[in-house]
């Protein structure tokens, strides 16, 4: 079996040197599979206390929950957990807490791509939708990894000069 090829690094100094369509042509070509980070993630069945915990222990301020295959069900933000909390109807007992699972904190899905959906989709994506981040999964829906705000901003600025 032949090995894949890796990905082409291009410097800046390259980029400089190509034509505005080349530069376009290969800003298009760069894919979520390639540049995403890991997610950070809780099975459903994890408790509301231990989405809080992981949250404020990792200074994280999402995370996604998935089903025993890997599959993101939702996602829960930190200032969700935190309004939720805070309301009055809200019975603040650590064993309600305990009790509750995280998958009762989503309601939908979260918006996913492919590893092979070009980046500068996922951001048009973000944008239309009001995201921080989006999921990346493979083939079989599986989460695989995250990209967000902070991906863009990393790898599209070298395209434009």
């Amino acid at each position: 079996m032949m090995k894949s090829a890796a990905p082409v690094r291009f410097t800046r100094e390259a980029i400089a040197k190509m034509s505005a369509k080349e530069r376009s042509m290969l800003a298009r070509s760069v894919t979520c599979g390639e540049t995403m980070i890991e997610a950070h993630t809780l099975f459903a069945m994890d408790s509301v206390a231990e989405v809080l915990e992981q949250i404020t222990q990792n200074n994280w301020d999402h995370v996604f929950i998935i089903n025993e295959d890997g599959v993101p069900m939702g996602r829960i933000h930190a200032v969700d957990i935190l309004k939720l909390i805070a309301r009055k109807t809200v019975n603040r007992s650590v064993a309600w807490m305990h009790a509750v699972p995280a998958q009762q904190l989503v309601n939908v899905p979260p918006m996913t791509v492919r590893k092979n959906t070009p980046l500068l989709k996922a951001g048009a994506l973000m944008l239309a939708h009001d995201l921080n981040q989006i999921a990346v999964v493979d083939d079989d829906g599986i989460l695989i990894g995250v990209v967000g705000h902070h991906t863009m901003a990393r790898h599209m600025p070298k395209f434009i000069i």
